[in-house]
């Protein structure tokens, strides 16, 4: 593996790890993680810019239980260079989601996110 591809891991690891603290402390700090260039895709819509994003955030954070969060629990993450992929569950209320980052310049420039309902 080569130094630009090991430096782009670190990178995107660091991306994620900031991603998946910052759900503890609002959508303010998760979208730190984006800027106006960067896009959320869902089975149902894409959000594009920091305002359709924080929408997004906002409405999945109103909207979970506040026992999702001790249910929350990564059951793969993986990256390679740009890219981070995560698969999670927060049983009952998401049997299984996956999300795939792609990060540069130390924001999320493109995230798929689909969610499936135990």
């Amino acid at each position: 593996m080569s130094n630009s591809s090991d430096h782009a891991e670190r990178a995107t690891k660091q991306v994620v790890d900031h991603h998946l603290g910052a759900f503890a402390r609002g959508a303010d700090e998760i979208l730190k993680d984006y800027d106006e260039r960067s896009t959320i895709i869902t089975p149902d819509r894409s959000f594009h810019g920091l305002e359709e994003i924080k929408r997004f955030f906002k409405a999945f954070l109103d909207g979970a239980d506040p026992a999702f969060w001790s249910a929350f629990k990564i059951t793969n993450q993986s990256i390679a260079g740009e890219i981070a992929y995560l698969a999670w569950e927060a049983k009952p209320w998401v049997s299984l989601a996956t999300d795939t980052l792609f990060v540069r310049d130390g924001k999320i420039v493109v995230q798929t996110f689909t969610s499936f309902s135990a």
